[in-house]
């Protein structure tokens, strides 16, 4: 149960989009966390543009996901994404969701820092798990243990992805909960970068 309801005003969306100004809003965090739904929910309340770079990569190689991974590796996917998601920063005002690894790239953060303001949606290991296991093209957890691999990647990315401007901690709550907590967190960010570093629930 959430304890209170999402209380993102107008204001709240107008103090956003007037401090966002050319920047984009970009949504990092590991696969699961509900980059896309989220982020296309927040795009909706604020009237932005929603891109998501997996999406974007698959247009311009006119391959999946996970065939550039088999085909390429991740090191050529990921060299890749990194030109996108720098080509797409450029576009803003916008909301961009990145893919799970996208963020671990030094450039890529360098690019967000000067044209985005970045969210991370942190989730804990069940919340991933039961969401992931709903989908079978994660080509990182192609293997017989995928919650352990996760936990790795968690292990990994987390003190990375808390370099985001913002965190959100995303639950088995409704989107519109969880955007308008985002939104809420980013006009505290913008109006306060130093005060609001700890984000929306720590």
């Amino acid at each position: 149960m959430n304890a209170r309801p999402a209380t993102a005003t107008p204001e709240d969306h107008a103090a956003v989009l007037a401090a966002l100004g050319d920047r984009s809003i970009v949504f990092v965090g590991l696969m699961g966390a509900g980059k896309t739904s989220i982020g296309r929910k927040v795009a909706g309340m604020l009237g932005l543009p929603f891109v998501d770079s997996d999406h974007e990569i698959e247009s311009v190689s006119r391959m999946t996901i996970s065939d550039l991974f088999e085909h390429y590796g991740e090191t050529e996917f990921r060299a890749l994404e990194q030109r996108v998601i720098a080509r797409l920063l450029e576009g803003g005002p916008q909301v961009l969701s990145t893919g799970g690894g996208a963020f671990m790239n030094e450039q890529t953060r360098e690019a967000v820092r000067a044209h985005g303001v970045s969210i991370w949606l942190k989730a804990d290991l069940d919340v991933l798990m039961d969401r992931v296991s709903k989908k079978q093209n994660r080509p990182l957890l192609r293997n017989d243990d995928p919650r352990g691999v996760l936990a790795r990647l968690m292990e990994a990315r987390y003190p990375v992805y808390a370099l985001a401007d913002v965190t959100v901690v995303t639950r088995d709550e409704r989107r519109e909960v969880i955007a308008a907590e985002a939104i809420e967190a980013l006009a505290r960010h913008l109006d306060n970068p130093e005060r609001a570093a700890g984000g929306a629930h720590g």
